[in-house]
């Protein structure tokens, strides 16, 4: 991937020191350690281990972070934008296996940051038409996920 030079990141976005700037479209700032969103007011900087799922079509970037907040970008020059969200949220990804419980299922994903030492984070996304504040429901899915960190070693 070819990296983006730090003077065509967009006044207002204040990328970190020591963070690579990989692509750059409009207002949307792609580096190897988050995604940064145009705001109302401000750029939001999602680390990409934050991210459950990016799509790209028709000019559009929809972003949904882990918890559920959607972020929705058109990108009228999107430039290497789609390709890098792509590759760093995959790259984030260590483990999502989809588990049946009696009630549905749930796809339990590890993700860790893109630096090595980074903690590995899990999350749960149930099934639709399932609760996932249903409390027997989650403990349903952390014995699921007892099992899968027993089996990986994670």
């Amino acid at each position: 991937m070819r990296l983006t030079w730090r003077k065509n990141v967009p006044d207002g976005v204040a990328v970190r020191r020591g963070e690579r700037v990989l692509a750059v479209g409009g207002e949307t700032v792609a580096t190897d350690a988050a995604l940064y969103l145009p705001g109302a007011d401000e750029h939001t900087r999602l680390p990409w281990e934050q991210v459950e799922q990016a799509t790209w079509q028709d000019g559009v970037l929809f972003v949904r972070e882990v918890g559920g907040r959607r972020h929705t970008v058109r990108l009228a020059e999107p430039g290497s934008v789609p390709e890098a969200v792509r590759e760093r949220v995959t790259a984030t990804v260590v483990v999502s296996t989809h588990v049946k419980l009696p009630a549905g299922g749930v796809r339990i994903v590890g993700r860790r940051p893109p630096t090595a030492a980074g903690t590995l984070g899990w999350t749960f996304v149930f099934d639709r038409g399932l609760d996932p504040d249903d409390p027997g429901l989650l403990a349903q899915a952390e014995q699921a996920l007892e099992e899968i960190r027993r089996q990986t070693g994670l």
